[in-house]
């Protein structure tokens, strides 16, 4: 979707909205910088958070970032949509869409969108408490705004931690009870400044088990996949680099 801006233009709140909420697994909305042709994304190294503005999944409730933070809009951008569609069997329509509020002045930091990943996942069949491990380091100072967290219908728990420089561990987020169909972000009530060589590290749990009642097959071994019946670990946080 081409936005044709005219000038550089600073995100307060977003919100991506499907239209077809039978079939949309989940939206993700990037931002593609002009020069950057096709899906093709600058790499800033965040991994498939590079250029994240926003997402939907079932909970989510839309980005609402704090006065004097937004994200950036360049002049020229273009928006993409990554649509995940689970077919059920019968011919659909979806048009789904993106709503935008846009900050009165620009911001004092820019946000950004990071995902700690852990895409080797093989969960055996029958395994209750499967462990996945993730982890991404701080290479500059920066302030941590919220998290979130998504997994699929075997996802269990899902906790962050913070390693600072001097060894220092602290629990940032605890989800004990993971519940796929109502995925939300976490906002602390106050930016959490990390220093640089900070790092954030991510544990998720799946069930695989037949005590799993939300399990589509607790005979098959799992990997990471798009689709529901697959499984993804995706620790999400935003940040901004202090000034």
């Amino acid at each position: 979707m081409e936005t044709h801006f005219d000038e550089d233009r600073w995100i307060q709140a977003a919100e991506a909205r499907p239209g077809n909420p039978a079939v949309v697994h989940h939206i993700i909305v990037y931002v593609v910088k002009p020069g950057f042709g096709g899906l093709m994304r600058e790499k800033t190294g965040d991994g498939i958070g590079d250029g994240f503005l926003t997402a939907f999944a079932p909970g989510e409730l839309g980005t609402v970032l704090a006065p004097g933070t937004a994200k950036r809009l360049p002049k020229g951008a273009i928006l993409a949509f990554q649509m995940h569609y689970t077919p059920n069997g019968v011919e659909q329509k979806d048009r789904s869409s993106v709503g935008l509020i846009f900050a009165k002045e620009p911001p004092k930091a820019e946000v950004r969108t990071r995902a700690v990943t852990q895409k080797r996942l093989v969960i055996p069949a029958g395994d209750s408490n499967y462990e996945a491990k993730s982890e991404t380091v701080f290479n500059q100072d920066a302030d941590l705004l919220s998290f979130l967290p998504h997994m699929h219908l075997r996802g269990k728990d899902f906790k962050y931690e913070v390693v600072y420089p001097d060894g220092k561990r602290e629990t940032l987020l605890s989800v004990p009870h993971y519940d796929f169909s109502w995925q939300s972000t976490y906002r602390l009530e106050k930016p959490l400044h990390l220093p640089a060589g900070t790092k954030i590290e991510c544990t998720a749990h799946y069930d695989n088990s037949k005590d799993n009642l939300n399990n589509p097959d607790p005979n098959k071994t799992v990997r990471w996949g798009d689709q529901t019946w697959d499984e993804m670990m995706i620790g999400f946080v935003d940040y901004a680099y202090s000034k």
